[in-house]
């Protein structure tokens, strides 16, 4: 809840002036508007502002807009622009607003609300009904008049930007343009909700409204599990980059990578969500790794060697235990992702993970050597392609970083946690040499 700046008042008072000489005007020309499709459109408006769902991308999205557009269609039809005027001021009647410091918020957004339903209704309404009542002509008007509608309240959002001396238009711009996307589907199916309450009745709405409800509920369901995903995902990571913050870093550019490869093979959301959260997760086990094994600047021994490879096996305990990581605990386990061209069935993630990792391995400064080139990496993996690597997954990494423009490895780096690191070493719990017991004594 924001409070109503003072200033943003000289645009208000003339708005709502304007606005109420508007519905005078309606009101002269076609007379009182149809009770009831009013009162039923203004009741699902109200309800449906106040249950929206918050979308990844921050934006907030309700069904109010369908409402809004189905309604324009059915009080257009039976003459009637002062209803859907009168149906659009319904969507200033939000709860959180009817607070002593935040109240005039109520007009103001009733007043914009309903000004641009009027605008897309007057559009609607001088449309001949060879447009308006066959497809896939209607779902064309229906764009068309959802388009007004957003300019006119873009247009009077971003006066009142500018009378509170906020108005950055290159930003304006920028957070309105999913709207537009997320309102244009919602329109085309709200035309067609109108068009079923002109041939079926208020009925239709009720028998087609509620299962919509019923679904953005579980799509809300959803997005909260996903969040408390994410954030035991980052839970862990954070936990990592505290113990160590080269391996929390190296965690996440190896997702970084294996989303790359991911992209370039057109994996799904959900499956691209499973790679990025395998990726993210593929040395969670080092947390019981004492650091002096992780950053050790010479090779291991056997002994060292094995307590390093142990986390493999504490990452397969951990992810398994966490019933949505379950299912990608098996990529944290090296046997899992070497590459063999004698099984086809086997998955592929597990082989993006292993090249992101070998491909982060080089290209980054570690405590027994610095960072090489990043033509030097890409050669190694296509020498190793076939053998260690899958070749198809080696040549999507590669070329989804050259069409990028990236460059990574030496010369590229903004900042290395070894800055002393020399120039060649021997090797490390990173890439797994091992320095035999007998030549180690």
């Amino acid at each position: 809840m924001r409070i109503f700046p003072r200033r943003l008042w000289w645009f208000t008072v003339p708005l709502l002036a304007f606005a109420a000489a508007a519905a005078t005007a309606a009101a002269a020309v076609e007379g009182a508007p149809p009770l009831v499709p009013v009162v039923v459109f203004a009741s699902l408006l109200i309800f449906s502002e106040h249950r929206p769902v918050r979308l990844p991308n921050g934006i907030s999205g309700t069904g109010g807009s369908l409402v809004l557009f189905s309604a324009i269609v059915v009080l257009v039809a039976q003459g009637s622009v002062l209803g859907a005027f009168l149906v659009g001021c319904a969507n200033g009647l939000y709860a959180l607003h009817f607070h002593r410091s935040a109240w005039p918020w109520i007009p103001f957004n009733a007043a914009v609300a309903a000004l641009s339903t009027l605008g897309a209704a007057l559009v609607y309404a001088a449309m001949p009904p060879s447009l308006t009542e066959h497809l896939p002509a209607a779902a064309v008007v229906a764009v068309a008049v959802a388009l007004v509608f957003f300019a006119v309240n873009a247009l009077l959002l971003a006066v009142s930007d500018a009378f509170e001396g906020q108005l950055d238009w290159r930003g304006f711009l920028r957070d309105v343009a999913p709207v537009v996307l997320q309102m244009v589907p919602f329109a085309i199916l709200g035309f067609l909700l109108g068009r079923l309450y002109l041939d079926l009745g208020a009925a239709v709405m009720v028998l087609i409204i509620v299962p919509i409800l019923i679904a953005r509920e579980m799509f809300a369901s959803y997005l909260t599990v996903k969040e408390s995903h994410d954030e035991t995902v980052h839970m862990l990571i954070r936990a990592l980059e505290t113990k160590d913050r080269y391996t929390a870093g190296h965690s996440e550019r190896v997702a970084t990578y294996a989303q790359y490869m991911g992209e370039e093979f057109a994996f799904r959301p959900a499956r691209m969500e499973r790679l990025r959260f395998a990726a993210l997760m593929h040395d969670i086990g080092k947390l019981v790794v004492p650091n002096h094994l992780l950053n050790k600047p010479g090779r291991l021994t056997e002994e060292e060697f094995a307590r390093i490879r142990l986390h493999e096996k504490v990452s397969v305990q951990m992810l398994s235990h966490i019933e949505f990581l379950r299912p990608i605990a098996a990529v944290t386990n090296s046997d899992a992702m070497r590459f063999d061209p004698d099984d086809e069935d086997h998955p592929v993630e597990p082989y993006m993970v292993m090249i992101a990792d070998a491909y982060d391995a080089m290209t980054s400064t570690r405590s027994y050597r610095k960072a090489v080139l990043q033509e030097v990496a890409f050669q190694e993996l296509r020498d190793k392609s076939g053998t260690q690597f899958h070749p198809a997954c080696v040549e999507a990494l590669i070329n989804a970083i050259e069409k990028r423009g990236e460059m990574h490895g030496a010369g590229f780096e903004i900042h290395t946690e070894f800055d002393n690191a020399p120039d060649v070493g021997l090797g490390s719990a990173g890439l797994g040499d091992l320095l035999r017991t007998e030549i180690a004594s």
